[in-house]
């Protein structure tokens, strides 16, 4: 179990700057919601994409990083691509409805939510800090379900419950991102 988790602290180490790109990016859009709540639908919809589209290729950079290490690399995969699938559709489709928008978003912050969770617990007993991969799962699914279960609210409260759900999921990556770094050092210290 050593050799494993060694392994998965290296992994993890070497690529906690993903965790933290990731996370600033959520924050930077999640800032630029809030501020600019006047946002016409068909920009919302491109900056989402972009979003979701650069999401997916660092979770996808971040599994390929480590699918030698470990055997649950493909979780990260998997969470990756759902990103990425739901940002180009996103792009290909800037016309889209609110009501198409809200259900892309919706279903995509479960998908992503779910498989984070599914990470932080396979991944408990390998690193320290998975309870937040964990909580930012668990906010992801309920920013999905909150959307569709509201479909019809208004546009501003859409928003901000967008730039909510960016902002807090990125300063959980940020944290994390750190917790690893910091481990990864702590651990390599002591070898």
């Amino acid at each position: 179990m050593d050799a494993l988790r060694n392994r998965l602290v290296d992994i993890l180490s070497r690529t906690w700057w993903l965790l933290l790109l990731r996370g600033l990016a959520a924050i930077a859009f999640g800032t630029l919601t809030w501020f600019r709540p006047g946002i016409s639908l068909a920009a919302l919809v491109l900056l989402f994409g972009v979003y979701a589209l650069a999401d997916g290729v660092l979770g996808v950079g971040t599994a390929i990083s480590g699918r030698k290490e470990h055997e649950h690399w493909w979780v990260l995969l998997l969470w990756g691509l759902v990103s990425i699938g739901v940002g180009v559709l996103a792009l290909l489709a800037p016309g889209i409805t609110a009501l198409a928008l809200l259900f892309y978003i919706a279903i995509w912050a479960i998908a992503a939510g779910v498989l984070e969770i599914v990470a932080a617990i396979r991944l408990r007993k390998e690193i320290e800090g998975e309870w937040l991969l964990l909580l930012g799962g668990l906010v992801s699914v309920a920013f999905g379900l909150i959307l569709m279960a509201r479909p019809a609210a208004g546009a501003l409260a859409v928003l901000w419950l967008i730039a909510g759900f960016a902002v807090v999921f990125g300063a959980l990556l940020v944290i994390l991102a750190f917790r690893v770094r910091t481990f990864g050092k702590r651990v390599a210290g002591a070898a």
